[in-house]
């Protein structure tokens, strides 16, 4: 799912914003109004590359005639000393959109990378991996997009995306049954309730149930819910899934794997803006 223009604007209106960056006091004292600059946007470690789009935005918001083009597709893994793109324009522009334009690469990339890495480990097992709601406040669209590049599948985009019955809706809905019942009366499908342990498992179950979200369970008790529900429901397996773990979690049977890491906790990717002698 490609940003929209209007997503891309309001990233770059908040990035822009919130560093004041129409009033770079460093730029215009230092920098003569005419002054152009060739610069290259380079990859110091091997990355997927995502943002790159937003980037160009922020560049062209304040340097209205620079010229951008990208030298990678989003989603390409680029090795160390890759060059991603090459910018030519107003140098005061171009310096005080700088930071913002890094930022969005460097995080962004750094959500595919993790990604990447995450479905490297299930590639061959048929497991889906799922990403969250666990997200940076204002850029959950980017990150999702960020996600998809890297390989993972868009779950609930936000709280109207889905059903999904949790623990702290059961005591006010009367117990597991009884919510899901409430939820198909309201005229609601594709139902996924979480599921804790195994008697809420067949409870989930014979209330008809579509997905369960197994949540925080041993290899243990997810190869017995697998054999337990045996193809009556999806199972997505959840909580505290680690790379050295996700294998291990795919090979009991369960068709997806969520990961609120990949959001949460990517580390930003090494990217700088470098002088462009070619």
């Amino acid at each position: 799912m490609p940003l929209t223009n209007q997503e891309i604007a309001e990233i770059v209106d908040r990035a822009l914003c919130e560093d004041a960056a129409a009033n770079d006091i460093t730029s215009l004292a230092t920098v003569p109004e005419d002054a152009v600059l060739h610069l290259k946007m380079v990859a110091h470690q091997t990355a997927v590359i995502a943002g790159l789009p937003v980037a160009a935005a922020i560049f062209s918001r304040l340097a209205p005639q620079a010229t951008i083009t990208s030298c990678v597709t989003e989603g390409e893994e680029v090795r160390a000393g890759g060059v991603l793109a090459r910018i030519q324009g107003d140098a005061r522009g171009l310096l005080a959109a700088e930071r913002a334009a890094l930022n969005v690469v460097q995080h962004l990339s750094g959500v595919a990378t993790l990604t990447r890495a995450y479905v490297k480990r299930i590639e061959g097992t048929g497991v889906i991996l799922l990403d969250t709601r666990k997200t940076t406040p204002g850029l959950r669209r980017a990150e999702k997009y960020a996600t998809a590049l890297g390989g993972a599948q868009n779950h609930r985009a936000d709280l109207s995306g889905g059903i999904l019955i949790k623990d702290n809706h059961l005591g006010f809905a009367g117990g597991l049954g009884e919510a899901v019942r409430r939820v198909k009366e309201a005229g609601h499908d594709s139902i996924e309730v979480e599921c804790e342990n195994m008697s809420q498992i067949d409870e989930a179950l014979a209330a008809g149930a579509d997905i369960l979200l197994l949540d925080n369970m041993t290899l243990k008790a997810l190869r017995s819910a697998v054999s337990t529900v045996s193809g009556r429901a999806q199972l997505e397996a959840s909580g505290n899934v680690s790379l050295d773990s996700i294998a291990a979690i795919a090979a009991t049977g369960v068709d997806f794997i969520s990961v609120g890491k990949i959001t949460h906790s990517a580390p930003a990717i090494d990217v700088g803006l470098d002088l462009d002698e070619e």
